[in-house]
């Protein structure tokens, strides 16, 4: 037997061999053309989740940056004040800024991760539905 180039892709080999072994009925390249797919849907799928963290480490170094410059311009601005309720309630303010931020960059997170998440299941939901409707068809058309 000859010896194959080691070039060859999985699904060359996968195809050679079925044509190799002259199985009857048994359609080699509609099976190839079906994992194919399903292996396409699996990439566009880590795509999509890679874009999603992309998207999800830029927006909260983004959220960082911004809480840094506000704490760094309340500190720059911050003068001790004369009496202590006064110096609380500053402290106060402080501290109802920073939780209302905190909840909202929180917010926004989980919005993203949802997102992502979402886009990426959709992808491969949607390819085993195909699959589903592939094997089916291909189920009738035996009868």
């Amino acid at each position: 037997m000859a010896k194959q180039p080691e070039s060859d892709s999985f699904l060359d080999m996968f195809s050679r061999f079925g044509r190799d072994l002259k199985v009857p009925n048994v359609d080699v390249e509609a099976i190839l053309a079906h994992h194919r797919k399903n292996l396409e849907a699996l990439e566009k799928s880590a795509r999509a989740g890679a874009a999603g963290a992309t998207s999800l480490l830029s927006r909260q170094r983004e959220m960082l940056q911004d809480t840094l410059r506000e704490v760094s311009d309340m500190a720059q601005s911050y003068r001790a004040p004369g009496n202590p309720q006064e110096l609380m309630s500053k402290q106060a303010e402080f501290a109802k800024k920073s939780f209302e931020a905190a909840l909202k960059n929180a917010s926004e997170v989980a919005e993203l991760v949802k997102k992502s998440g979402t886009e990426s299941v959709e992808i491969l939901r949607e390819r085993i539905k195909e699959a589903m409707e592939e094997i089916r068809s291909g189920y009738e058309k035996r009868k």
